[in-house]
């Protein structure tokens, strides 16, 4: 089968794709056909050597997959050759097939396509456990989020107002505010200018957000500092612009607020059936049509460092999906 591998740290060109022996699933585990691969930041990350968490060279980026049952392991139950399934894997997805714990599948709902299932496992899962259980979010607070078209963005904008928020979308282009009013924000702020707290303050009478969601850091995590509400939340969900920011500690004594680190895979394991609890429920909004992931991109698995490289510029709207079949 194709796989494309990471042997050394580098950029997206530095991979190579090869003919590698396909995979065979062991008791408990399912063998799936992949036919779509959402990428996340962590993938761009994760070449480069800069994740918190390395697989062993070589290894296949990709950290979400869809597609459909290829064979079954021993002992599973529920599944069935040729069912349409979902999963977050941590790192593989590059492949032609992948080998995934029966336990760690989803099957993909009528309403979804391959490419939507490929994309939500990362950021509605991370998303909606910022929001719900990190945050606490209420109905009727206000919520500003950063990289609002992005994939984890665009999650978070519209599970904020599935969740009764008022929603902020802060982006950098009138393009990407445009596809953030769609999913559902009720104002929008283009930051490009660096006056994001001066328009944050301006459209909350001065108090700011009570909840931010930053996927963003460098230097708007420090406007984030100075535009949150009194007992007010800042969620750091990552650092798409490079730079890990320091916090102004003294702000979080004026404001009386909190800075909540958001680490979904690390939560999901070790709390599986609450993150399966969550999914359930992202699940069901998206069939009420209260969410819709929106596939901003698609790539075959032949152009694997373009896109790569829309994550890593910033350029993605939506979910940038590859299409591995």
């Amino acid at each position: 089968m194709k796989a494309v591998l990471c042997k050394a740290f580098g950029p997206p060109e530095s991979l190579v794709m090869e003919d590698v022996p396909a995979p065979e699933p062991r008791a408990g585990e399912v063998l799936v056909d992949v036919h779509a691969c959402g990428l996340n930041f962590p993938d761009v990350l994760m070449i480069q050597g800069k994740y918190q968490s390395q697989p062993p060279f070589p290894f296949a980026p990709g950290g979400e997959i869809a597609g459909t049952v290829a064979a079954l392991g021993e002992g599973v139950e529920g599944y069935a050759v040729g069912d349409r399934v979902f999963a977050g894997i941590g790192f593989g997805g590059f492949a032609e097939q992948v080998v995934v714990k029966a336990r760690a599948l989803k099957p993909v709902p009528d309403t979804m396509t391959l490419q939507q299932a490929s994309g939500i496992s990362t950021t509605y899962g991370t998303s909606y456990y910022a929001l719900k259980q990190r945050a606490d979010l209420k109905a009727g607070e206000t919520l500003l989020v950063l990289g609002a078209a992005g994939g984890v963005g665009l999650a978070a904008v519209e599970l904020g107002k599935a969740m009764g928020a008022r929603v902020i979308a802060a982006a950098s282009t009138a393009e990407k505010l445009e596809v953030a009013r769609k999913a559902g924000a009720d104002e929008v702020i283009d930051y490009s200018d660096g006056e994001l707290k001066e328009k944050v303050k301006a459209l909350t009478d001065g108090k700011g957000a009570d909840v931010i969601y930053d996927p963003v850091g460098g230097e708007l995590f420090d406007q984030c500092m100075r535009c949150v509400n009194w007992y007010g939340r800042v969620l750091v969900i990552g650092f798409a612009a490079g730079d890990i920011p320091k916090v102004p500690i003294n702000l979080i004594l004026l404001k009386s607020c909190q800075v909540v680190g958001v680490f979904y895979g690390a939560w999901s394991a070790r709390c599986p059936d609450e993150a399966a609890d969550n999914f359930r429920e992202i699940l069901e909004l998206q069939q009420q049509g209260r969410i819709d992931p929106l596939v901003g991109a698609e790539y075959p698995l032949a152009e694997y460092a373009e896109a790569l490289r829309c994550l890593m510029e910033r350029r993605a709207i939506g979910k940038v999906v590859v299409n591995v079949r």
